[in-house]
């Protein structure tokens, strides 16, 4: 009676962690209502990368390059998003990259292709404008 009780525990544990496996593909987060609303925010928003890279230019190089460099590429990113926006609304309820409905633009390499790095190429979604913080502006106490 052991052993029967050991084996179906045993084989239900299996099981479970077979079933775990399966339940979530890698791509089914992307879907085609989710190409859909990336198209459109890359369409409405994408109009944001042109003060959001005169800033990051400036932190990275300067004043002067910001309002010169980070406008001239924020100016380019943003026909790239019109385009990546257009593209993917027409094409919404089809799997057109590799059969998924991810984004078609991938990490840079030697070919200069679209990066989805956030800081030197285009992300999934255009960025965001506002009071957000990725960094802690309050100083620590010591007692």
């Amino acid at each position: 009676m052991k052993k029967f009780l050991f084996a179906v525990t045993t084989l239900c544990v299996l099981t479970g962690f077979a079933a775990a496996d399966i339940q979530s593909p890698p791509g089914s987060h992307y879907t085609s209502t989710r190409k859909l609303g990336r198209a459109i925010s890359n369409i409405i928003y994408g109009v944001v990368e042109i003060p959001e890279q005169i800033v990051r230019k400036s932190d990275s190089y300067g004043r002067k390059a910001g309002w010169t460099y980070g406008a001239v590429d924020g100016t380019n990113r943003v026909f790239r998003r019109l385009g990546y926006g257009f593209y993917e609304l027409f094409t919404f309820t089809c799997p057109t990259y590799r059969g998924t409905f991810k984004p078609p633009y991938e990490k840079c390499g030697q070919d200069n292709r679209i990066e989805m790095n956030v800081h030197e190429g285009l992300s999934e979604f255009p960025p965001e404008l506002g009071f957000e913080s990725y960094y802690s502006h309050t100083r620590t106490q010591k007692f």
